[in-house]
C-alpha cells in the first residue's frame, strides 16, 4: 500500500457504485475516479441542483463515464427508504460498492426530519439505514464492499449511550466526534456480522485526513460568522490537502485488492499523504459497544438487517 495513488485503482468495468454526498469534495472525486476506471456510478445527493451540476461536471471531465444522479437526504429516513426503493433499476440485483461518504460537521444544534441530532442522525443513522436497505444487493454481488467515511477526530469522544442525540448537552465538536466513532463502530459490528453469516462482503472505513472541503466552513457559515469562516479558509490553504488527496483513502479502501475487513484507511501521517492503516480509538473495536450501538440504531431507524444471502435479492 506504500505510496498508493489513483493509478493503482484496478479496472472497474462492469462494477456499480453508489456514492453518497457526491456533489462536491471527497465524494465527487471518489465518484469521478471510479467512473474514470469504468465503474457505473450513481451520485446520491441531497440537493438536486448541486447533484445535477456535479453530474454535468463529471461527464465533462470523464466523457466516457456511465453516471447518473438520484436525490438522497440522509437526514430524512423517508428519503433514504425512497432512494433504496428506486435502485431496482440500477444494475439489477447487484451493487459492488456502497460509499457512505456524505456527512455534516460541527453544526449549530439542529435535528433531522425524524428528530435526531443532525450529526448523529446524518453521519451514522442515515448510513446505517441505507446500508441495511441495500444489503440484499451487496450480498448478491461477489466482491462487494461497503466503505464508510469516518474521521481522525473520532478519537475526541466515545459514544454516550444515555444521550445519543445530545439532548442533555450539545457541544458541536464532541457531537461530531461521537458520530464518527459511531461510523467506526458500525463498520466493526457490520464486519463481525458479515463474517458470522459467511458472507464475503467487505466492510471497511476510511478517512480523508485534513482536506480542504466545504465541510469545515458549513457550521460557521450557517451562523453568519464571517470572520470565523475566513479563518477556517486560511487554515485550509495553509495546512489542508486537496479533495483529490483526501479521497485517496476512500478510493484505496474501495478498490485495493485483498483489503482486510474492518480496516481504517487514511493518510499515513494522519493529516495528508498516501493511504495506510490508521490509528483508531480502542472503543471502536469493542464487540459489546458495537452490539449496543447496533441495537439502538435498529430501534431508532426501524431498519433490521437480513444477512441471509441464500435467497435471491428480489425475494428479500
Amino acid at each position: 500500500m506504500t505510496r498508493w495513488n489513483t493509478s493503482h485503482i484496478p479496472d472497474q468495468t462492469g462494477r456499480s457504485a453508489v456514492v453518497t454526498g457526491a456533489n462536491s469534495g471527497i465524494g465527487y472525486v471518489t465518484a469521478r475516479e471510479l467512473a474514470r476506471r469504468g465503474a457505473r456510478v450513481l451520485l446520491a445527493c441531497r440537493s438536486e441542483s448541486r447533484g445535477l451540476a456535479a453530474l454535468d461536471r463529471l461527464r465533462s471531465e470523464v466523457p466516457t463515464a456511465e453516471a447518473e444522479f438520484r436525490p438522497l437526504d440522509l437526514a430524512d429516513l423517508t428519503s433514504v427508504r425512497d432512494f433504496a426503493a428506486t435502485l431496482d433499476d440500477f444494475d439489477g440485483d447487484r451493487l459492488d460498492l456502497l460509499i457512505n461518504n456524505a456527512g455534516v460537521m460541527a453544526l449549530p444544534y439542529r435535528t433531522t426530519a425524524d428528530g435526531f441530532e443532525m450529526q448523529f442522525g446524518t453521519n451514522h443513522l442515515g448510513h446505517f439505514a441505507l446500508t441495511g436497505l441495500l444489503l440484499p444487493k451487496l450480498l448478491a454481488t461477489p466482491g462487494a464492499r461497503v466503505v464508510t467515511v469516518s474521521s481522525m477526530l473520532h478519537a475526541l469522544a466515545d459514544l454516550d449511550y444515555s444521550d445519543l442525540n445530545s439532548a442533555r448537552s450539545y457541544r458541536r465538536w464532541i457531537a461530531y466526534a461521537r458520530s464518527k466513532s459511531a461510523n467506526l463502530l458500525f463498520v466493526h459490528e457490520l464486519s463481525r456480522r458479515l463474517a458470522a453469516a459467511g458472507s464475503q462482503v467487505v466492510a471497511v472505513a476510511a478517512h480523508p485526513g485534513y482536506a480542504a472541503t466545504n465541510l469545515a466552513t458549513a457550521g460557521v457559515r450557517m451562523e453568519g460568522r464571517t470572520s470565523a469562516e475566513r479563518a477556517v479558509e486560511l487554515v485550509n490553504r495553509a495546512v489542508a490537502q486537496s479533495p483529490d488527496g483526501g479521497a485517496l483513502g476512500t478510493l484505496c479502501a474501495a478498490t485495493a485488492p485483498h483489503m482486510r475487513p474492518d480496516s481504517f484507511i487514511g493518510p499515513r501521517s494522519g493529516l495528508r499523504g498516501a493511504p495506510a492503516q490508521s490509528f483508531r480509538a480502542p472503543w471502536t473495536t469493542k464487540d459489546a459497544h458495537g452490539e449496543r450501538l447496533w441495537a439502538a440504531s435498529e430501534q431508532l431507524t426501524d431498519v433490521h438487517y437480513d444477512f441471509d444471502f441464500s435467497r435471491p435479492a428480489t425475494a428479500r
